[in-house]
């Protein structure tokens, strides 16, 4: 299979080497030359270091990137049997590229987004053939996480779906097909992570090493929100949730903090600014010095701070069932494979038990009477009948 590939950044390229890895011939696009160059030198570096790890050798190093060409013209692009988009989110932007693109390739050609929110039906739209377009979202970095949702649009035909599933799952990725909504699986599902946490911190209720330890310690979550949002960028993680809230048509549940839009401004970013949450050294290493000492951290608090995202993380899960998002089981792998999640949140839900869900959700909005904490319809039904997301 031909695949083509338009932009030379770090998702763009991952994508690349997993595509070339697989055995497909790749072209990847920019219109930057020094993209395309560093591109190629990272992808000799990220080789090598398979090499010493003793998870590849030097043949299959020389194979990988034989599969792999540089272009910096969308002719080069012509003979795609699928091209993936993974540009800047903007939708004008893709939607211009798109329609560019649709001139080069050949009519059965799959033209696919790597957006991570937004609308698959808009930027299909921008073509001839909206038919061929789909969402294929990878998750970064693209060569070491599993999970991939593909995501079709209401003009996407059912060969185009099939194609794309088929494709991914060749890549040795698990795919979760997605319903054409803001933030599709896991970017809408992940809001109350960061979300609930910035709450609690606002209220005064703990501070970020607090919070950060308390998920990690009782959820089993491999960073915390705070910790996680330094990785990620404050600047990215706001701008995704202001997306998902005004796409949302502005529900509540997914309202973003001014504590994080005002680190973004000062441009505590994170990891990559050097500070965030935290501290960070020359290296991106987070500086020790004022993080919590869980020697002292009252274990009740601990509790209440873990319960509160977690129940607001399975209730966000529930709902994107009950609206027929994606099914259960991809739900839950899209969490568990894509953003690393200890556990599928319909699985941790029938673990914890619906009545407890759902009691701690009403004791939530009960305080609160906001409809940020409104109980899901599917998670009140389950409770009265006694059932249970797996069985």
């Amino acid at each position: 299979m031909n695949v083509g590939i338009i932009g030379g950044g770090t998702m763009g390229s991952g994508i690349a080497q997993v595509a070339a890895t697989s055995g497909c011939k790749v072209k990847l696009y920019d219109t930057n030359q020094e993209a395309l160059e560093r591109a190629e030198s990272s992808l000799g570096k990220i080789l090598n270091r398979l090499i010493k790890k003793g998870r590849i050798d030097s043949n299959e190093k020389n194979r990988i990137q034989g599969n792999i060409s540089y272009v910096d013209n969308f002719r080069d692009l012509a003979d795609s049997h699928l091209t993936i988009e993974a540009i800047i989110e903007n939708i004008d932007i893709k939607k211009k590229v798109f329609a560019e693109l649709e001139t080069y390739v050949a009519d059965d050609c799959i033209i696919a987004s790597n957006t991570s929110s937004l609308s698959i039906a808009s930027i299909a739209a921008s073509l001839k053939k909206p038919e061929r377009c789909v969402g294929i979202h990878f998750f970064n970095p693209a060569p070491l996480m599993k999970l991939v949702e593909v995501i079709p649009a209401i003009q996407t035909s059912y060969e185009t779906l099939e194609k794309a599933i088929d494709t991914i799952a060749s890549w040795k990725k698990t795919v979760a097909v997605a319903k054409d909504t803001p933030g599709f699986i896991v970017n809408r599902v992940a809001r109350p992570f960061y979300g609930e946490a910035l709450r609690i911190y606002e209220e005064g209720l703990a501070d970020f090493a607090t919070i950060d330890h308390s998920l990690k310690l009782l959820g089993g979550f491999r960073m915390g929100p705070f910790e996680l949002m330094d990785f990620i960028g404050n600047d990215v993680n706001y701008t995704v949730t202001e997306t998902i809230f005004t796409a949302f048509y502005f529900d509540p549940r997914y309202k973003p903090s001014f504590t994080q839009k005002r680190f973004a401004e000062a441009g505590y970013l994170g990891r990559k600014s050097g500070i965030g949450y935290y501290e960070y050294d020359e290296n991106g290493k987070k500086v020790e010095t004022l993080d919590v000492n869980s020697n002292i951290v009252d274990s009740a608090l601990s509790e209440i701070i873990f319960n509160r995202v977690l129940v607001m993380l399975i209730n966000e899960a529930a709902d994107a069932l009950f609206l027929n998002i994606a099914s259960a089981e991809d739900i839950d792998n899209a969490m568990t494979k894509g953003v690393n999640y200890p556990k599928g949140l319909l699985a941790w839900a029938d673990e914890k038990g619906i009545d407890w869900c759902v009691s701690e959700l009403d004791q939530l909005y009960n305080e609160y009477h906001e409809d940020r904490y409104r109980c899901s319809p599917l998670l009140r039904k389950m409770s009265r009948e006694n059932k249970r997301f797996f069985n």
